[in-house]
């Protein structure tokens, strides 16, 4: 076998081994003919493949000419010059944005609205690296030259600027490392601490020192404002309730 024939059959094992990754990560999928109607991000990843063997072989403007294609299909663009590794799964994929001199590593879960994006007009690495066995949530942005470490994720809408430990667990804009040795199953990517409850029970809190300090060394009475913040608290409960319903 020659060493054409080697390359070419490596790229038709990469791409069938790229069917079977929904069948473990989406418990959505019924059937295999889905594949080929509701899943844009197993096609983006399909082009990618068929656009980057053409990029490596010096045809950058037929590379790019499928790229175009692609994107204009899948609504998702990926430069054919970066680098994929195998098992990738961008689920739903609408949105999704990875830059030329990005790396991704194997079994990365990505959600839609994605961007692995650059912040220089350097040549030169100017995209993050994503590790293996990581999970970019919806919306999520990571720029530029960073470091994603193996088994992290990233919360949705987060916006990363800086390396990320491996085994970790990011959220906010900039995103901040929360947790690490995160052992979690990859698809519980909603099971993420709210930074922003956090920092709302502790002002509550504290509030609560600061008045009783108030009522305690100044004497004050302030029974009636209680009573008003209580009616005002009760009818927000009694809106979100409703709005649940």
């Amino acid at each position: 076998m020659t060493k054409q024939n080697e390359e070419e059959l490596s790229l038709w094992k990469l791409i069938k081994e790229d069917f079977s990754v929904p069948k473990q990560n989406d418990p959505a999928l019924q059937s295999s003919l889905e594949l080929f109607f509701n899943y844009p991000g197993v096609w983006a990843i399909i082009n990618y493949r068929v656009a980057n063997a053409l990029h490596k072989k010096g045809f950058k403007r037929l590379s790019r000419v499928i790229s175009g294609i692609s994107t204009f299909l899948t609504k998702t663009d990926i430069h054919p010059g970066c680098q994929i590794g195998r098992r990738v799964f961008i689920d739903h994929a609408i949105g999704v944005v990875i830059g030329e001199t990005t790396i991704v590593e194997n079994d990365v879960l990505i959600y839609q609205g994605v961007t692995l994006g650059g912040v220089s007009l350097n040549k030169g690495k100017r995209h993050p690296t994503i590790k293996s066995n990581s999970v970019i949530g919806s919306g999520a942005k990571v720029l530029g030259n960073i470091i994603v470490g193996k088994n992290s994720r990233i919360g949705a809408n987060s916006v990363v600027i800086c390396d990320v430990p491996k085994n970790s667990t990011a959220v906010g804009v900039p995103a901040k490392v929360i947790k690490r040795d995160d052992k979690k199953c990859k698809l519980s990517h909603n099971d993420l601490p709210d930074i922003n409850k956090e920092m709302f029970d502790y002002l509550l809190k504290r509030v609560a020192v600061l008045e009783n300090a108030v009522k305690k060394y100044e004497g004050i009475d302030l029974s009636s404002e209680d009573k008003d913040l209580e009616d005002i608290y009760e009818r927000f409960i009694q809106a979100m309730n409703s709005i649940k319903q």
